[in-house]
């Protein structure tokens, strides 16, 4: 059961998130972005507290920038909802961490909703 976010590069993006079981959230980041490092311990707490249910994947634009071209990420953080290898929501920029936790917590409502359908 993973319980931290997963550090993801181009190369295993697909098959760590488009092919993942369990509903993703992307976060698009680099290591100078101030927004990024605060959202991130928000992150890790998500991970935690969802562990076996949702994977938190952070992807260094720096270091990996395929994907974060391919779905046309122009700031960041840019945090990508995934749910059965789609995008559901996009959110781009910080987010203080009660509408965070909050919108993680419609996304797997809707993640779990979809399965049981």
């Amino acid at each position: 059961m993973i319980q931290e976010p997963l550090h993801v590069t181009d190369a295993a993006f697909e098959k760590t998130v488009l092919q993942s079981p369990v509903p993703v959230i992307v976060d698009f980041w680099a290591p100078w972005c101030g927004p990024c490092r605060a959202v991130a311990p928000i992150l890790d707490k998500i991970a935690l507290k969802h562990a076996g249910k949702l994977i938190v994947a952070k992807v260094n634009t720096d270091e990996n920038p395929e994907w974060a071209e391919k779905y046309e990420v122009q700031g960041i953080p840019t945090m990508l909802l995934v749910a059965k290898g789609k995008v559901v929501h996009k959110q781009v920029g910080a987010l203080p961490e009660p509408y965070l936790t909050s919108m993680v917590e419609e996304f797997l409502g809707a993640a779990e909703g979809a399965r049981a359908a």
